[in-house]
Formats: structure tokens, sequence, C-alpha cells
């Protein structure tokens, strides 16, 4: 008996069969749909690629097929680098397996410590700090640079984490066409002059391989009074005479307030990170709301990472060698006849278009049935509803690797129509 004398109410523990007719998951049913009758199709789910075995920055086992991969963002061939594995290992062994806890609170090592070293040497920079991830890092730095009643200024082919950047803070966000220095002239013209402003850009858009005109935008930014902050994920490494992005390789380095990186590309492991010279820098680390309430980095991760980004310093071979293997897939996919993102290589990622997601799923799973892995992208991530096969060269690829893979894209173009 309850309190009022009444019978309680038999409590059923066990979840219904079926879901409810309309409850918050309904929104995704359209999602839903669209994976099933892609699966119902006969293809593979292009989403849940699990690699068994990694055998090198090019090679791997994927349901027991030696794999070529040409779907990472391995760019500078660095996580098999023997001094890199060194690093993290002494630092797992000294350190532990994990910090458990925030940079505010106890999770600052000494490997964090010489990261951000790291970081400062690599970009000649007076300030770096580190995130748990490059998500995080855009997440937090655009947030809590632009507050309520002041201005973002972004591409409109922002990665997701810019944009959600943009919605965790309070600033009015204004957006311009891809790469048009002229829009973003104009938007920046139609604001008030008092309030402060940031122009978020980046070296390398993701999707396409396409390069920004960063030095056009920021003499555009300086104009109006808006601070820069460039997006140098995709170019790190390979870009500049010192591999810091495209801001180095275009004579920027005085003039972007802020540059923001991953460990998760051409460093090789995980993270994330901005760096500026700007004299109030620090007190991001007092009132940047992700770097406070997320837990540090694993000392062995920061350990690889710090290794890693000195030896990039002095990396001019790889450097060099990646973009001879940029320009050979270019031009021999473009004399095959395909469609692709950019005229010229501009960066390390090419992206093959294709006409809708069948052929683009048909084409992928063609080329890993072969032994290549790439990435299938669809809407939101691509631009303009594209439906695309990106391919993220590495340092490490040799020529007998992109040869068969040249071979095996023309095979899976023609079977698929998307070459003649």
């Amino acid at each position: 008996m309850t309190e009022t004398g009444l019978q309680p109410e038999a409590i059923d523990l066990d979840p219904p069969a079926v879901a409810p007719e309309r409850d918050l998951f309904s929104k995704f049913d359209p999602l839903i749909a669209e994976r099933e009758a892609l699966l119902a199709s006969g293809v593979r789910d292009p989403f849940a690629i699990v690699m068994d075995e990694v055998r090198s920055p090019t090679e791997a086992v994927i349901k027991g097929r030696e794999t070529i991969l040409l779907g990472t963002y391995n760019y500078m061939g660095m996580t098999f680098d023997p001094d890199v594995i060194a690093a993290g290992k002494e630092a797992l062994e000294k350190f532990g397996s994990g910090t458990n806890g925030s940079r505010m609170l106890n999770g600052t090592f000494r490997d964090h410590v010489d990261a951000e070293e790291a970081l400062k040497e690599f970009y000649g920079a007076r300030h770096a700090m580190v995130f748990s991830t490059g998500y995080q890092a855009n997440l937090g730095i655009i947030s809590t640079i632009a507050g309520r009643g002041e201005y973002i200024i972004l591409d409109a082919d922002s990665h997701a984490s810019i944009y959600d950047g943009c919605k965790m803070g309070d600033a009015e966000v204004v957006r311009f066409r891809h790469n048009s220095v002229e829009d973003l002239d104009k938007r920046l013209g139609r604001l008030p002059k008092e309030p402060g402003k940031l122009v978020v850009l980046e070296g390398v858009y993701s999707m396409l391989g396409d390069v920004a005109p960063l030095k056009e935008m920021v003499a555009v930014a300086k104009k109006h009074g808006a601070m820069v902050l460039s997006d140098e994920a995709h170019s790190m490494g390979f870009y500049g005479p010192n591999g810091r992005g495209v801001y180095e390789d275009q004579g920027l380095e005085a003039d972007v307030d802020f540059i923001i990186g991953t460990f998760s590309k051409s460093v090789g492991t995980v993270g994330g990170f901005c760096v500026s010279n700007h004299p109030k820098f620090e007190v991001m680390r007092l009132a940047c709301r992700p770097y406070i309430f997320t837990a540090s980095l694993p000392p062995s991760v920061v350990a690889t990472a710090a290794t890693s980004i000195r030896k990039l310093m002095h990396a001019h071979n790889k450097r060099q060698h990646l973009w001879e293997n940029a320009r050979k897939l270019h031009g021999g996919l473009t004399a095959m006849g395909f469609k692709l993102g950019t005229a010229e290589p501009e960066s390390a990622i090419i992206a093959v278009i294709l006409d809708d997601q069948t052929q683009a799923v048909a084409m992928w799973q063609a080329l890993l049935e072969n032994g290549v892995y790439v990435n299938m992208a669809r809407p939101p991530a691509t631009p303009a509803g594209m439906f695309l096969l990106r391919c993220s060269l590495c340092a490490e690829h040799t020529t007998e690797q992109l040869n068969r893979v040249l071979a095996l894209f023309g095979e899976a173009g023609r079977a698929t129509g998307a070459i003649g």
C-alpha cells in the first residue's frame, strides 16, 4: 500500500519490443531509411570500415584483404616513425596510461608542456595551447574569442567544428561565398565599425582539396579592422618552406592572429592546438570552456606529438615526395577523364566527383574489393550536394602503389560509367 492507501501500479521495467510511433528518434527516420536502402542494394556500409591490422602509413588489412590506404589524413606518414613510437612508449611507462583530469587541475604533465614548446618552435610563435582534439580547438577558441555584440565572418564551406564553435558562442555570425574575396569585402563593409570582428578561414578545404586565397582575404580583413583565424589542419607539415601551412606559403605569418591545427593529420596522433603571438593569448586558459572542462590527452599521445612536430621541421624530402605523389595521382586521374575537385593539384587531397550516390558507392566498393580504401563523402559533409571519392595522399606512398591505384580507378570508373 502507498501513503494514499492506493495500490501502486505495476512498473514494467522491460522496454517495448517496438519503438513508439513518435519519439525523439523519429526525426532520424529519413536517414535510417536511406541507410537501409543503401545496404539493401548489396553494398557494404561505407561508414563502418574496420581496420583489422595496420601495417604501415599506407597499408592495412581490411576483411582479410591487403589494402592500400588512400583515405586517411596521414599526410606525412608519421604514425610508424620509430622515434615517435619510442617517445610514446617511454611516456607510457613513466606516466601511465592517462591523466585523470583537465589541464586546469591535475592534467598537465611534462609532455603537455613539451608539446606546446614544440609547437612554439615549429611555428615561431610566442604562445601555444593544446586541446584534446582539433574539433575542440575550433570549438573552444572561436566560441571564446568572439562574444556577444561581436561578429564572426566565415567561409560558407567551413568545417563543421568551425560552425559548432560559432553556435557555442554568442557572437553574430556572417557567412560569405566560398573563397570569394569580393563577397568577404562586401559583408565586412556592411557591418558596424565599432564591434570586434573575427574572420575565420581555412588554408586547405578538406572536401575538394582547394586552397583559400588567404593573402587577398587577410588584406580585406585587416582593411576592415578584423582579426584573422586560419585553420591549417590540412596544410600543416607540407605547405610552406617550414611546413607551417598555406598562411606561411603566402607570406602571412605577421598578419594572421590565430592558427588552429590538429595532431590527427600530418603529426600522426590525436589532439588539437592553437598558436598565436597575441600578448594576451594566455588568458584563453582561464576562459575557454572546452579546454577547462575536458580531460587532458594521455602523456603518451602528447609525447608522440612533440617528437613528430620537431621531426616535421626538417622533413623537406617528405614534403617534396608528397607533392610528387599529388601531381602523379591528379595527373593520372585527369588523363583518364575523371572530374576532379581542382584543375591542378592544390593539396594532398584529390577529390573525384561522381554523378550521384549510387555511382559513388559502387565505385567505392569496387575499389575496396580490389584493395584500395578511399573515403566516400556525401551531403551534408560535401558542398552543393556533391557525391565524391576523396583521396588523401601520404608521403610514404610508393610509385608502385600509385600505379596500382590508378589502374584500379580506371577499371572501377569504366564499370560504373564514371569515365568512358
